[in-house]
């Protein structure tokens, strides 16, 4: 698990990420996002639940597709408990395409076109790209970080079984 967000690159070139690393034992930061039917969601939707935040540069992209059918997938298999949010900058319209499309209804989808602070709040903000690094946050119900874990290169998936290890122990 990496859990500094200052040396993040795209293909070998180094990036610029705005706003400070979360480390495990922080709370949740507050953020508002916009879901595919265009109403807000907040840390509060998620209260009393395990949840995994994946910012994700653009689900229109190969490795963001494969990350988020794959937390789909292993969705369906957990408890009612645990929600898994993939977070990025593109529009909600093109989010609710790409899942209808994927078959993606286990996790939910937001984005941070309108208000643009979820990206700084969890230090995922790329600077030169505009859009969001590559990250998973797995959060108790308490509102807790309790993994943290930035991608070092944004083309880069997840290491999904410690993700869901950590999950599974925080939900049992």
């Amino acid at each position: 698990m990496n859990t500094d967000n200052q040396n993040i690159t795209f293909r070998g070139g180094k990036l610029t990420v705005i706003g400070n690393a979360l480390k495990v034992g922080d709370r949740l930061p507050a953020f508002q996002v916009v879901n595919t039917d265009m109403h807000d969601v907040t840390n509060e939707t998620f209260s009393g639940k395990v949840l995994v935040i994946c910012p994700v540069p653009s689900l229109d992209t190969p490795v963001c597709a494969v990350e988020t059918r794959r937390f789909n997938d292993e969705a369906s298999k957990l408890s009612n408990e645990v929600e898994v949010l993939v977070v990025s900058l593109d529009l909600p319209f093109a989010q609710k395409r790409w899942c209808g499309a994927e078959g993606v209804e286990r996790v939910r989808t937001a984005s941070d076109y309108k208000y643009r602070s979820f990206g700084e709040a969890f230090g995922c903000y790329i600077k030169e790209m505009g859009l969001l690094a590559r990250a998973v946050f797995v959060v108790d119900q308490t509102g807790t970080v309790q993994l943290v874990d930035y991608m070092t290169d944004i083309s880069v998936e997840p290491d999904y079984d410690s993700i869901l290890a950590k999950v599974k122990e925080l939900s049992a």
